[in-house]
């Protein structure tokens, strides 16, 4: 008869320091797969299962095996009648040294003043080749008395326990990943019990004081289930006051769905957020991270005063003097994200432009951008900040381009109503049939019954001769309420351009994801308005979000 004993394999291994005094060589110091668990308790669940033998005699040493710095020396011996191998044989005296360690253990309480714990670093791994195993299994004679003793394998234990407690029952008085044992008893009864150390017990309570702390402990031992409890935590603890500070944590954790968290908080709460006591906490990369944003919800010149707050902070941090010169200096790169062009001339003339960290040269073409035509380019960004998430859409309100259409000085106006709230960011616009092209221009919505500029931008683009649209934006999205009329209105200067013509009056779009219908209605708007009307003219284009 054959079977398999599956042992641990050689890199379950076992310090000398393991040894519990007393045991001979031909006894393992790490695993014994005939005798009892510590204090006369069974073996658990991996370990040895063995009945009773009907007959005498003894193992000795041909029973065991010996290990010594995790290297197995099986031993061999004829072999008898079946010719049994790699069998592990169970004898009376085995037995009866069980019963003995049972009726000690009434005892062990009593010797708890006589408890010494001793540490060792494991070296036992749960890993192992499983060719090994066969190797460490020793051929002994067979006797009538044997009896087939089969272990299951110990690598990758933790794949059958779905729940802690189910480990910690596997763990409880095994070797496999003991870091420490307890010495219980006294001379020559003295009792060697492995014990564990545990950082994590699937039972946590976390507060806000704690939370950065555990989130820490939990990524360095790679505890995962600990580590969602802080996130999520996190998650409903949220607010625009410590949006930035969980960024930056979020960050230095590596979490990035933390992270997403934060910045859609930051987005809706700009203001709140920048005003917060936390924000000057953070680091320049953080700041930068923000800064890059084009969905923060704040004017330019209010994030310019606190990137202004957070340079300050910032100087004392390195031991500078919050002088303008230094301010630039720990700014850095992320000054180049502050958006002057968007700002208007009059909050520039007041804010940047006498703070003293911009150069002259800046200050310059910046005051250029907002007052001449052509606009001189400038080093920062003029691309406007969206505070809308989800999908740009666009309408365009012409099916055919015919050429040649003047201007005069007089502006393109159309007048529309929707019906659903939207958000109008931009136009789009016809260019030159001359070729490549600058055109200044003035862009307005207005309200149609208080006639008030409800948005507008002094700017300009460049076209390349084709019959294509170009996209001119606010700076700021316009807020349009369903069934008001509004009027879209365009000031070019320059030469005569495409137009549109075969227009429709409604135009409807409609969102792939969700099917939501956005209808456009365009009528004529009364007065001067260059001859564009439902039918032909400028503004073929509408760009907006929902």
């Amino acid at each position: 008869m054959r079977c398999c004993v599956c042992l641990f394999q050689q890199s379950l291994q076992c310090s000398p320091s393991k040894m519990a005094a007393g045991e001979s060589n031909s006894r393992s110091s790490c695993l014994n797969l005939t005798n009892s668990g510590p204090l006369g308790n069974a073996p658990p669940s991996n370990s040895a299962h063995s009945s009773p033998a009907s007959n005498g005699g003894s193992m000795g040493t041909a029973g065991g095996i010996n290990r010594s710095a995790g290297n197995s020396n099986p031993q061999s011996g004829p072999e008898n009648g079946g010719g049994a191998e790699s069998a592990v044989r169970s004898t009376p005296s085995t037995q009866n040294n069980s019963r003995q360690s049972i009726g000690q253990s009434g005892a062990t309480s009593g010797a708890a003043s006589n408890m010494t714990a001793t540490s060792s670093s494991s070296s036992s791994s749960a890993s192992t080749a499983s060719t090994d195993a066969s190797a460490a299994v020793p051929s002994l004679p067979s006797s009538p008395a044997s009896v087939l003793v089969y272990r299951e394998p110990v690598y990758n234990w933790q794949a059958t326990k779905s729940t802690v407690k189910e480990r910690f029952a596997f763990l409880f008085n095994n070797e496999v990943l003991s870091d420490v044992h307890f010495l219980v008893g006294k001379g020559m009864g003295v009792q060697r019990i492995p014990a564990h150390r545990f950082l994590y017990s699937d039972e946590v309570q976390i507060g806000p004081e704690t939370v950065m702390t555990t989130l820490y402990t939990a990524k360095k031992y790679a505890v995962p289930a600990l580590e969602a409890h802080c996130v999520e935590f996190l998650k409903k603890n949220l607010r625009a006051d410590n949006a930035f500070m969980l960024l930056t944590q979020a960050r230095l954790f590596d979490e990035p769905q933390l992270a997403s968290l934060c910045l859609e908080n930051i987005d809706k709460n700009t203001a709140d957020a920048l005003a917060a006591e936390g924000f000057t906490d953070i680091d320049l990369d953080t700041l930068m991270a923000v800064l890059e944003r084009d969905t923060l919800g704040v004017r330019e010149v209010r994030l310019f005063g606190a990137a202004v707050r957070w340079a300050d902070a910032e100087a004392q941090r390195q031991q500078l003097q919050p002088t303008p010169e230094n301010k630039r200096r720990v700014l850095g790169k992320s000054l180049s994200l502050i958006r002057f062009p968007l700002m208007t001339i009059e909050e520039f003339a007041a804010g940047p432009a006498q703070s003293g960290i911009l150069t002259d040269r800046e200050v310059v073409s910046l005051f250029l951008h907002f007052t001449v035509n052509p606009k001189p380019h400038v080093e920062f960004i003029d691309r406007p900040r969206c505070c809308l998430r989800g999908k740009e859409c666009s309408i365009t309100r012409f099916s055919q381009v015919e050429s040649r259409w003047g201007y005069s000085g007089t502006s393109d106006r159309i007048r529309f109503s929707v019906n659903r709230r939207i958000f109008v960011v931009g136009f789009g616009l016809y260019g030159s049939i001359h070729g490549p092209t600058d055109y200044q221009v003035n862009i307005q919505i207005i309200h149609t019954d208080s006639n008030t500029v409800l948005g507008q931008n002094d700017t300009g683009f460049s076209c390349d001769g084709t019959a294509s649209t170009f996209r001119v934006m606010f700076k700021e999205p316009v807020e349009i309420l369903p069934s008001v009329n509004y009027i879209a209105c365009a000031t070019l200067k320059g030469p005569d351009s495409h137009y549109g013509t075969k227009g429709m009056r409604k135009v409807t779009h409609e969102a792939p994801a969700t099917g939501t219908k956005t209808c456009f209605t365009f009528c004529y708007a009364a007065g001067n308005n260059n001859g564009t009307s439902v039918e032909d003219g400028q503004i073929p284009e509408v760009i907006f979000y929902t």
